[in-house]
């Protein structure tokens, strides 16, 4: 009884992370190119009373299943979802929003490089492209993009920045943006600001060569999350019954408790 008492709470434990990943998932269902996280779950040690053996073992005694007990659920991990979000027409030039796999690189106060998929882009003082928290855009050679006397700003499927002066109709190439994949996207670390940090895990930055085939970058548009409302919905339905079903459990091993301890001779 004790033992079903540990268990049902550690499913408890488990389906509040759960509900708490679902709650973030909807509260982000309108931040730019936001990717769902989807939480992930293992069962504990088991409690081994009985093996299955075979005839030889054990003096000729066979066995065929073994009895065991579980002891709960943890907690493995959770892993971000980067699946394509919808395509959003915004009119913006500096909007900007990639198809397929792949991040914009940026670099932050702490000349750290950063990676991201939220293209809403804009000038800073000095007509330096950059995010909405001041990191700067980098293009292909690991630089800043300056736009300084830039009346009209065109960008292609490939990546390259362009724009017009007052003086100049003509167009005049400022640079083309660096776009990169890693090995293992999903082992990104996610910093906030809709920004993410190479690890280990994710392996190191590559970059993309041929832009404007598989992969191409959008001018005017924003991506969307990838949260699907009725989803996540469905979801933490189904995690709030099963957190109801544990706290029920959690009842019933306590008047099974209770019923023990009042047991007189």
């Amino acid at each position: 009884m004790l033992r079903a008492l540990y268990t049902a709470a550690s499913g408890m434990i488990a389906q509040q992370f759960n509900i708490d990943t679902i709650s973030h998932n909807l509260a982000n269902v309108n931040t730019t190119a936001y990717k769902k996280v989807r939480p992930e779950f293992q069962d504990l040690l088991y409690l081994t009373i009985r093996r299955p053996v075979a005839p030889q073992e054990e003096g000729g005694v066979y066995t065929p299943i073994g009895l065991e007990v579980g002891l709960g659920v943890r907690v493995a991990g959770s892993q971000t979802i980067f699946q394509q979000g919808n395509l959003k027409q915004t009119g913006n030039p500096l909007d900007l929003a990639i198809t397929g796999p792949g991040f914009f690189v940026v670099k932050g106060p702490d000349e750290e490089e950063y990676y991201t998929r939220d293209g809403s882009f804009k000038l800073d003082a000095e007509k330096r492209l950059v995010t909405s928290e001041g990191y700067f855009v980098l293009d292909e050679n690991g630089s800043e993009i300056e736009l300084s006397e830039a009346v009209e700003i065109m960008v292609a499927q490939d990546g390259t920045i362009s724009y017009t002066t007052a003086d100049n109709p003509e167009p005049q190439e400022a640079g083309k943006l660096q776009i990169v994949q890693f090995p293992n996207p999903a082992g990104l670390e996610k910093v906030g600001h809709n920004l993410y940090r190479a690890t280990y895990a994710s392996g190191e930055a590559e970059t993309v060569e041929e832009v404007g085939s598989r992969i191409r970058v959008e001018q005017g548009f924003l991506e969307e999350a990838n949260v699907q409302v009725v989803e996540e919905i469905i979801a933490l339905i189904t995690a709030q019954r099963a957190y109801e079903l544990n706290s029920k459990a959690i009842q019933a091993a306590d008047e099974m408790l209770s019923i023990a301890n009042n047991i007189r001779r």
